[in-house]
């Protein structure tokens, strides 16, 4: 049950620099080099993201996978800006972790019929 939680970390590391890394390191470099660097990383968190995704689906039902993902998604996004980019975590941050929190509440608490 941990292993496609790890999956889904590493997955998201390597997809948030995919998406958002060129904004720093490739900066000055021409749009073409900053989508074929993007792609070749995001390969790699394809490597990840389907075995999570296929492994996750032995333990938890779809929308659970969805929420798992998004709560993810917004941790590593939020170290990510934080100690990568070097935008501070404002007010915001934190109440949308607080609505994901709750949505990963709602999902995981309902019962299968």
């Amino acid at each position: 049950m941990l292993k496609p939680i790890i999956l889904l970390c590493i997955s998201n590391i390597f997809m948030t620099f995919a998406w958002y890394g060129h904004l720093k390191d490739l900066k000055a470099a021409p749009l073409w080099v900053a989508i074929a660097v993007s792609w070749a990383i995001a390969f790699l968190e394809y490597c990840f993201q389907v075995p999570a995704n296929r492994l996750g689906s032995q333990y938890f039902n779809l929308p659970q996978l969805k929420v798992m993902q998004e709560v993810i998604t917004m941790v590593v996004f939020a170290g990510f800006s934080v100690a990568y980019m070097k935008v501070p975590v404002t007010r915001n941050y934190f109440f949308a972790a607080m609505l994901l929190a709750g949505a990963a509440y709602l999902i995981f608490s309902e019962q299968p019929e």
